[in-house]
């Protein structure tokens, strides 16, 4: 028997000719009827037939804050811990557990109160510190959660984690769900945008997986815009290229995917065509988009005085929201440089100026356009800080080892109840007290609010139905509005 005839009797083979063939069905899957198959303006081309629930956000942005915020010098004072300075963690406390092998030889694990002044805000009385003024102005508006908790104590599982539900890399991130549930609003740009930004230098390398697709078909991949006059890299046609040379080559081209994906019926060509499709869409969309000229200046004011400066925090808070109101279902923004072993009050403060006011900016500027109530808004990293000190000890100078036993986030609109604070952790912000919330039960909490029950959303892959919650995850529902 040859090669061809073997070829014609194999099971992909059978099934590509049957019917409509899969890869038909592939396509219009990814693509639909004009590149989006339905026409409701909540669904796009997602893979759900209907909303599980009655949505309160159509949209996400999460900003991401790499490295591990301390959340006993921004949202969780401990005053107790004055007693205790530079004496030894309490062994009641500690319990034996895990630590880093950064501090694995520390002989001490000295007590270091927060040199930061606290105060009560706003008629919900949340406690923020004098680092953070601009996000203590809006304290009304968020839902603080104190009591987060996550398994992993490195910053590479625990950032995977966060992103995907899973330390292991490899899986779906949390946009490319959200695109792959829902489809897109708009068809001029993607449903999942990814963006870096970086307080100091070093921190945490970050990298694509983070916002990748996994298992999931790789249309619903974010796709990063770099913090440069070009944010999407050879978007721009070449030299002596036309828009209407451009048409007809992708034309050609896609008549020729077309062809080979009724053979092979791989959904990787399908999504090549829909990616090449809107590439040719973005050339238009992402120069509106990023021109921030019609801008009005009270605007540009609630985001700090480098809004203007292409790649900074600022810049991409103002750009989520452009992103937002434009349809983009998820964004996500990661700021570097949270990752404070040692110097923290001076590097903090750093990035604190970087982060509140364009942070705050965003919640104000989402608000007074009528999107507050329908886009979540999530701040925090992937895991708190230590109250003993890493390294030598001053009154006002010290640094902290990671903490994944409690540490603090907040949420804004999009059904979050605002003014709540959840959570309460111990006298020394080193082990929760009550209600902890784990990884999996803010990513069901996020999906119950775009209208999705976190059990129901799956993809089958490798003989059984995965998600991004895994075999975990409740609605934290009190924190609903």
């Amino acid at each position: 028997m040859n090669n061809d005839t073997i070829n014609d009797l194999n099971r992909r083979n059978f099934l590509m000719r049957s019917a409509s063939g899969m890869g038909g069905v592939a396509l219009a899957t990814l693509l639909g009827e004009d590149g989006f198959a339905a026409s409701d303006g909540q669904l796009g081309s997602g893979a759900l037939p209907g909303l599980h629930f009655a949505p309160k956000a159509k949209r996400v942005i999460y900003l991401f804050q790499s490295g591990g915020p301390s959340q006993m010098d921004l949202f969780d004072p401990k005053p107790q811990m004055e007693e205790y300075f530079d004496k030894e963690l309490p062994d009641s406390i500690r319990q034996g557990q895990r630590i880093t092998t950064m501090t694995s030889g520390q002989t001490r694990f000295p007590v270091a109160p927060s040199m930061f002044k606290f105060q009560q805000h706003g008629e919900s009385r949340h406690w923020f510190s004098e680092l953070i003024p601009h996000t203590a102005a809006i304290a009304d508006k968020l839902c603080v959660v104190k009591s987060m908790v996550t398994q992993a104590i490195n910053h590479d599982p625990a950032i995977t984690f966060f992103q995907t539900g899973s330390q292991i890399a490899g899986r779906p991130s949390m946009g490319a769900w959200a695109s792959y549930g829902l489809g897109n609003l708009n068809a001029d740009l993607p449903a999942f945008v990814a963006m870096t930004s970086r307080g100091k230098r070093g921190g945490q390398p970050l990298y694509d997986r983070l916002w990748g697709s996994g298992f999931l078909p790789t249309t619903h991949q974010g796709v990063k815009f770099r913090g440069a006059s070009d944010p999407v890299l050879y978007l721009n046609n070449p030299p002596g290229v036309s828009r209407d040379v451009k048409r007809a080559m992708l034309d050609d081209l896609a008549h020729l995917n077309r062809k080979r994906l009724g053979v092979v019926g791989d959904p990787e060509i399908a999504t090549r065509i829909s990616q090449y499709e809107m590439g040719f869409r973005m050339q238009s969309s992402i120069p509106e988009l990023t021109d921030i000229s019609t801008e009005p200046q009270s605007v540009l004011d609630l985001y700090g005085p480098d809004v203007k400066k292409p790649g900074t925090y600022a810049s991409q808070c103002l750009l989520a929201r452009r992103l937002a109101e434009r349809g983009v279902r998820f964004v996500q923004l990661f700021h570097i440089g949270w990752d404070q072993h040692g110097n923290l009050p001076k590097e903090i403060r750093v990035q604190c100026r970087n982060t509140d006011q364009p942070s705050a900016g965003l919640v104000r500027d989402l608000e007074q356009r009528g999107l507050l109530d329908e886009t979540l808004v999530v701040w925090g990293g992937e895991f708190g800080r230590t109250t003993y000190c890493q390294g030598g000890l001053k009154r006002d100078n010290y640094g902290r080892d990671h903490h994944p036993r409690c540490f603090s986030l907040w949420m804004a609109g999009g059904g979050i109840k605002p003014g709540v604070s959840w959570g309460k952790t111990d006298d020394f912000s080193y082990n929760i007290e009550a209600d902890p919330v784990e990884v999996h039960d803010l990513h069901a909490t996020m999906l119950h609010l775009l209208g999705i029950d976190h059990r129901r959303l799956t993809f089958r892959v490798q003989g059984r139905d995965h998600r991004l919650t895994d075999v975990h995850g409740k609605v934290v529902r009190p924190l609903l509005a």
